[in-house]
Protein backbone atom coordinates (compact mmCIF):
# COMPACT_ATOMS: atom_id res chain seq x y z
CA UNK A 1 0.00 0.00 0.00
CA UNK A 2 1.17 3.19 -0.78
CA UNK A 3 0.16 6.65 0.03
CA UNK A 4 1.10 9.66 -1.29
CA UNK A 5 -0.61 13.32 -0.95
CA UNK A 6 -2.27 15.80 -3.28
CA UNK A 7 0.26 17.18 -6.13
CA UNK A 8 2.51 19.79 -6.10
CA UNK A 9 0.22 22.70 -7.59
CA UNK A 10 -2.37 21.41 -4.65
CA UNK A 11 0.36 22.41 -2.25
CA UNK A 12 1.71 25.52 -3.92
CA UNK A 13 -2.04 26.36 -3.83
CA UNK A 14 -2.17 25.94 -0.09
CA UNK A 15 0.49 27.53 0.64
CA UNK A 16 -0.34 31.02 -1.49
CA UNK A 17 -3.95 30.51 0.27
CA UNK A 18 -1.95 30.46 3.53
CA UNK A 19 0.05 33.70 2.69
CA UNK A 20 -2.08 35.81 1.40
CA UNK A 21 -5.82 36.49 2.26
CA UNK A 22 -6.97 37.86 -1.09
CA UNK A 23 -7.35 35.03 -3.79
CA UNK A 24 -10.90 34.72 -2.94
CA UNK A 25 -10.65 31.40 -1.76
CA UNK A 26 -9.08 29.65 -5.26
CA UNK A 27 -6.71 27.24 -3.71
CA UNK A 28 -10.06 25.89 -1.70
CA UNK A 29 -11.90 25.49 -4.96
CA UNK A 30 -9.26 24.00 -6.62
CA UNK A 31 -8.73 20.74 -3.58
CA UNK A 32 -12.59 20.67 -3.37
CA UNK A 33 -13.26 20.09 -7.15
CA UNK A 34 -10.63 17.49 -7.24
CA UNK A 35 -11.38 15.68 -3.90
CA UNK A 36 -14.84 15.50 -5.58
CA UNK A 37 -13.82 14.64 -9.04
CA UNK A 38 -11.68 11.73 -7.22
CA UNK A 39 -14.59 10.74 -4.66
CA UNK A 40 -17.02 10.49 -7.72
CA UNK A 41 -14.53 8.22 -9.61
CA UNK A 42 -14.83 5.22 -7.37
CA UNK A 43 -19.00 5.77 -7.60
CA UNK A 44 -20.01 3.42 -10.18
CA UNK A 45 -19.92 3.70 -14.43
CA UNK A 46 -22.04 6.95 -13.94
CA UNK A 47 -20.30 8.57 -11.44
CA UNK A 48 -16.59 8.16 -12.87
CA UNK A 49 -18.32 8.82 -16.51
CA UNK A 50 -19.50 12.08 -14.26
CA UNK A 51 -15.72 12.59 -12.83
CA UNK A 52 -14.11 12.34 -16.14
CA UNK A 53 -16.48 14.85 -17.68
CA UNK A 54 -15.40 17.35 -14.57
CA UNK A 55 -11.51 16.24 -15.34
CA UNK A 56 -11.96 17.70 -18.64
CA UNK A 57 -12.36 20.96 -17.15
CA UNK A 58 -9.70 21.39 -14.42
CA UNK A 59 -6.74 18.51 -15.16
CA UNK A 60 -4.72 17.72 -11.87
CA UNK A 61 -2.12 14.46 -11.17
CA UNK A 62 -4.44 13.65 -7.84
CA UNK A 63 -7.62 13.58 -10.30
CA UNK A 64 -6.30 11.57 -12.59
CA UNK A 65 -4.88 9.17 -10.58
CA UNK A 66 -7.90 8.26 -9.12
CA UNK A 67 -9.90 8.27 -12.31
CA UNK A 68 -7.61 5.38 -13.47
CA UNK A 69 -7.87 3.44 -10.08
CA UNK A 70 -11.08 3.66 -9.93
CA UNK A 71 -11.92 2.87 -13.51
CA UNK A 72 -9.81 -0.29 -12.73
CA UNK A 73 -11.51 -1.40 -9.97
CA UNK A 74 -15.01 -1.08 -11.45
CA UNK A 75 -13.86 -3.11 -14.42
CA UNK A 76 -12.16 -5.32 -11.75
CA UNK A 77 -15.59 -5.73 -10.02
CA UNK A 78 -17.81 -6.10 -13.00
CA UNK A 79 -15.55 -9.03 -14.42
CA UNK A 80 -15.21 -10.91 -11.04
CA UNK A 81 -19.42 -11.03 -10.34
CA UNK A 82 -19.09 -12.75 -13.69
CA UNK A 83 -17.42 -15.71 -11.66
CA UNK A 84 -20.23 -17.75 -9.99
CA UNK A 85 -19.85 -18.05 -6.12
CA UNK A 86 -15.79 -17.54 -5.95
CA UNK A 87 -15.85 -14.04 -7.89
CA UNK A 88 -18.70 -13.31 -5.58
CA UNK A 89 -16.90 -13.75 -2.59
CA UNK A 90 -13.95 -12.14 -3.86
CA UNK A 91 -16.19 -8.41 -5.16
CA UNK A 92 -17.16 -8.71 -1.58
CA UNK A 93 -12.98 -8.34 -0.53
CA UNK A 94 -13.46 -5.22 -3.39
CA UNK A 95 -15.98 -3.26 -1.87
CA UNK A 96 -14.11 -2.92 1.18
CA UNK A 97 -11.45 -1.60 -0.40
CA UNK A 98 -13.71 0.42 -2.44
CA UNK A 99 -14.75 1.60 0.97
CA UNK A 100 -10.87 2.35 1.71
CA UNK A 101 -10.22 4.24 -1.42
CA UNK A 102 -13.02 6.73 -0.99
CA UNK A 103 -12.01 7.43 2.10
CA UNK A 104 -8.45 8.42 1.23
CA UNK A 105 -9.89 10.16 -1.76
CA UNK A 106 -11.56 12.45 0.48
CA UNK A 107 -8.71 13.05 2.94
CA UNK A 108 -6.95 13.81 -0.29
CA UNK A 109 -4.63 10.81 -0.21
CA UNK A 110 -3.49 8.51 -3.23
CA UNK A 111 -4.21 4.75 -2.04
CA UNK A 112 -2.64 2.68 -4.55
CA UNK A 113 -4.74 -0.28 -4.78
CA UNK A 114 -3.02 -3.79 -3.57
CA UNK A 115 -1.95 -6.06 -6.42
CA UNK A 116 -3.29 -4.60 -9.51
CA UNK A 117 -2.92 -0.81 -9.05
CA UNK A 118 0.10 -0.23 -10.60
CA UNK A 119 -1.14 -1.71 -13.45
CA UNK A 120 -4.18 0.14 -13.59
CA UNK A 121 -1.94 3.40 -13.44
CA UNK A 122 0.17 1.87 -16.19
CA UNK A 123 -2.16 0.41 -18.86
CA UNK A 124 -5.13 3.23 -18.10
CA UNK A 125 -2.95 6.24 -19.91
CA UNK A 126 -5.57 7.18 -21.89
CA UNK A 127 -7.07 9.07 -18.76
CA UNK A 128 -4.04 11.92 -19.05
Amino acid sequence: MRYKTMDKQHDSLVNSQVSSSGNNGKAIDYIDMNKVIAVMSYLTLFGWLIAMFLYGQQKSDFARFHLRQGLGLIITVALLTLIPLIGWFISIGLCLIWLVCIYQAIIGNQYTLPVLGHFFQKHLDFIE
